[in-house]
């Protein structure tokens, strides 16, 4: 413990020290702003004993640090929540339960809870949305917790997204209604339980990249998504990415990512 002590002590020395430095030469102007952001893209985390908080992965992935939400305690999640604020982030925290919500809300009163989605989401100021749409559709009605993951994560990162739900290959022609918006789209986001096939018949109706989430929503042959997963695995359509097991926040940055490649000219977004 007390090596362990000492070598924190060492890196928060020498990052300060590395710090100071580098804002000295960005004020000499020895350093150029560019060269000084990519050093600083791999500066400080906050350790509080539970969480290393990485404050600085906005700069590396372009998003905040998430809090799952899941094996944690209230006053864990609070804590990370908290410091957080303080440093000017935004908040996404999954798989979230009321009491976790109760407890933000208190927080800070800007909290937003969507109960399907299990998501919660503090902004400092409003997002200026893409210009490309995310489409997520569901199969069935129990698949759309999944979807509002996605469509919750997608949002919160600034993309924009159009949700279309319960139109599974049970009622074919009800997907086939929803042309117009899988044409308008960028990205697709299928989620799909039971036997797994909606992203494969989305795959073959449009030309832009698909992620497929399976679902545990089903009966004892899905073993719990494990069937869908599969189906989807092994689609015989082109362009299909699978995420794992009812991972709508991995799908939702998965597209969104997608999504602003979209949105860039030469070099910079728009």
């Amino acid at each position: 413990m007390a090596i362990a002590r000492a070598y924190l002590s060492y890196y928060y020395i020498m990052n300060k020290t590395e710090l100071t430095n580098l804002l000295k030469g960005v004020k000499s102007g020895t350093t150029d702003i560019e060269t000084a952001l990519k050093r600083l893209k791999h500066l400080p985390f906050e350790d509080m004993v539970y969480a290393h908080i990485d404050h600085h992965r906005h700069l590396r992935h372009g998003m905040p640090e998430v809090i799952y939400c899941e094996g944690k305690t209230v006053e864990q999640i609070t804590g990370i929540a908290q410091r957080m604020l303080e440093s000017g982030s935004d908040i996404l925290a999954t798989r979230a339960s009321e009491a976790v919500s109760e407890a933000l809300k208190k927080l800070d009163n800007r909290a937003v809870f969507n109960a399907a989605a299990r998501t919660i989401v503090v902004q400092h100021e409003e997002k200026a949305l893409t210009e490309g749409v995310i489409a997520i559709l569901t199969a069935g009605t129990s698949d759309i917790p999944v979807g509002e993951e996605a469509a919750v994560t997608a949002t919160a990162l600034g993309s924009t997204v159009q949700t279309v739900y319960d139109v599974g290959v049970a009622g074919i022609h009800r997907l086939f209604s929803k042309q117009n918006i899988l044409d308008a789209a960028r990205v697709v986001i299928v989620v799909a339980g039971m036997d797994g096939a909606l992203p494969s018949v989305v795959g073959g109706l449009v030309d832009k990249p698909v992620v497929a989430v399976p679902t545990s929503v089903g009966y004892g042959a899905g073993f719990q998504g494990i069937a869908p997963l599969l189906t989807m695995l092994n689609s015989c359509a082109a362009g299909v990415a699978v995420m794992n097991i009812d991972n709508g926040f991995g799908a939702g940055v998965l597209a969104h990512r997608i999504n602003l490649l979209g949105e860039k000219s030469p070099g910079k977004l728009k």
